[in-house]
């Protein structure tokens, strides 16, 4: 596998992931992943919350040794921390745990205790976003789980597009898949899950923001209940 042996600027970056947008919007997951690892090689890396696997193992049969960076808040539930350890341990990737700046502890006083509920914007910033962007500095394209049904916010998701903020390639290989097409998935390849799915859970975030969705819910509506909020800023 080839991949960049140059780093490339911005405009050379946009110009690709727009093309690719195009060229590979009926393409299929591993054919996009494919892409994305002989395009970007060692500068591209799959991002994932551990609420599944389907990317991290998708990637891996195109890309094996392919990083996963997992962004651990502080605030994570034990069944996700306990994902990523089995998906560290069962596939061929390599896990990258990203952490905040302070711990819990340290914003707490800094900021006053549970952030979260005062103001989750500036919590999800501190523990999510930053992070991340600190992370992503020596990639130049990331790989998500993002699908256009899960929500009206994500339904314009393309396969392949800038994520001008970073400035860098953002990959969404199974945006098209609809939630029928994972859960076919994860049963044909016995990709790891998070144990909270099967326990009324249908989207997995951190503790203090996530509870379980109630029957005829909308699938993230156990995602900061009772707010406005919908997205944790990190895309």
């Amino acid at each position: 596998m080839n991949g960049a042996t140059t780093a490339r600027d911005a405009g050379e970056l946009q110009q690709l992931a727009e093309r690719a947008g195009r060229d590979l919007e009926d393409a299929s997951a591993p054919e996009i992943l494919g892409w994305a690892a002989e395009t970007f090689g060692a500068r591209f890396c799959v991002t994932s919350s551990m609420e599944d696997a389907v990317v991290a193992h998708l990637a891996s049969q195109v890309f094996p040794g392919v990083d996963v960076v997992f962004l651990d808040t502080g605030y994570h539930f034990p069944e996700t921390l306990g994902t990523r350890d089995a998906v560290a341990a069962v596939l061929d990737v390599r896990v990258i745990t990203l952490t905040p700046r302070q711990t819990v502890a340290e914003q707490d006083a800094e900021h006053g205790p549970r952030l979260h509920d005062r103001d989750p914007d500036r919590c999800c910033a501190l523990r999510k976003v930053q992070p991340l962007e600190e992370g992503l500095r020596g990639y130049e394209a990331w790989a998500t789980g993002l699908r256009r049904e899960e929500s009206p916010t994500r339904a314009g998701t393309p396969v392949v597009g800038w994520d001008p903020r970073r400035e860098k390639v953002k990959v969404s290989p199974i945006a098209r898949w609809t939630q029928a097409d994972v859960d076919a998935y994860i049963t044909e390849h016995g990709v790891l899950t998070n144990p909270l799915l099967q326990d009324g859970y249908t989207s997995v975030g951190c503790a203090p923001c996530t509870r379980r969705v109630q029957p005829g819910e909308d699938s993230r509506a156990g995602r900061w209940a009772g707010l406005s909020k919908t997205e944790c800023g990190l895309h």
